[in-house]
């Protein structure tokens, strides 16, 4: 089966939740209208000009300008508004669905009465998987996009678009609400004596130490495999109560606060899934951490008060 028709036909099954999406079909369209009128253009070149021209190796293949006004008006812009939306409803979705796991208090109980009321006890695990499916099948399709535009086009455009966007961490594969759903699956799945039984999607997934660098490893599917480096590039050590930036890199909390005052942590996301399975994966360590991390945050407000004391008496 083509990917466009299994593409359809997944979309299709989440017509209930509404879900935004890639239009693959009609960008294909606009590829073929792309080439189509590249060719009648070249064409038209050729019938005015008493010799070739713009002669190449792929004969008389259209070769889209580096200024295509379908591409750049069309394509692009249609790709990224729609890329915007599926990365922007799935964070969305993602971060209501760990809210509701991580509940406190009140809130939790009523979530579990609820859920065991209306027979849905373990549809969190449910949504989870649901949610990282549409994330893989919507990172497959923007890249089978891109490369069917490099394809017809002998361009490197497409990829060149393709790093542009993980440069602006819109690729949905670098949202940190992606590893959060990977930690909180892990977590499930070692839980003993819960009577919960993972995902075969996230069967693959795992936290691994190399050299004592620790990283998340899942393979999401046959061809696409992810690996998330958890060591912060401040402190060069396992990362400790984690925050993952709006650079799309994760940091300890401490750190990143440290380097805070350029503004680096403004919309910083707490990694709380993320943190739960690091406490159970390396408990000595992180109560070392802790013990830490309590005596240099005391330190830093005794810091911070004595100097708005000082601002405030002028000394």
């Amino acid at each position: 089966m083509k990917f466009c028709k299994k593409y359809q036909e997944y979309m299709q099954t989440q017509d209930q939740k509404k879900l935004p999406a890639v239009g693959f079909k009609n960008l294909k369209k606009i590829l073929k209208r792309c080439r189509t009128d590249t060719i009648l253009s070249q064409n038209s070149r050729r019938s005015q000009s008493p010799s070739p021209l713009n002669d190449s190796p792929h004969g008389s293949s259209a070769i889209c300008p580096h200024h295509c006004a379908v591409c750049d008006g069309t394509f692009f812009p249609s790709l990224f508004k729609e890329m915007s939306e599926v990365v922007g409803c799935f964070n969305k979705r993602a971060q209501k669905l760990l809210d509701v796991h991580l509940a406190t208090g009140f809130r939790k109980y009523y979530v579990w009465c609820k859920d065991k009321l209306q027979g849905k006890h373990g549809a969190l695990v449910k949504e989870g998987k649901d949610l990282v499916s549409y994330a893989i099948i919507n990172a497959i399709a923007m890249r089978k996009i891109l490369k069917k535009y490099d394809k017809i086009h002998y361009s490197k455009h497409g990829q060149a678009f393709r790093s542009q966007v993980q440069s602006m961490h819109m690729d949905i594969l670098q949202s940190p609400w992606l590893c959060e759903l990977i930690a909180f699956h892990i977590n499930l799945r070692e839980r003993k004596g819960k009577g919960i039984r993972s995902s075969e999607l996230f069967e693959g997934c795992s936290l691994v130490f190399n050299e004592g660098k620790p990283s998340l490893s899942c393979e999401l599917s046959d061809t696409l495999k992810l690996e998330i480096g958890l060591t912060c590039s401040i402190c060069l050590d396992t990362v400790f109560d984690s925050v993952a930036l709006t650079c799309g890199h994760i940091f300890c909390y401490m750190c990143a606060c440290k380097s805070g005052s350029t503004g680096v942590y403004e919309g910083a996301l707490h990694l709380d899934e993320l943190n739960i399975l690091l406490s159970r994966s390396c408990p000595e360590y992180w109560e070392e951490r802790l013990k830490n991390e309590r005596v240099e945050r005391i330190r830093q407000a005794k810091e911070h008060w004595e100097s708005q004391s000082r601002a405030f008496l002028g000394i």
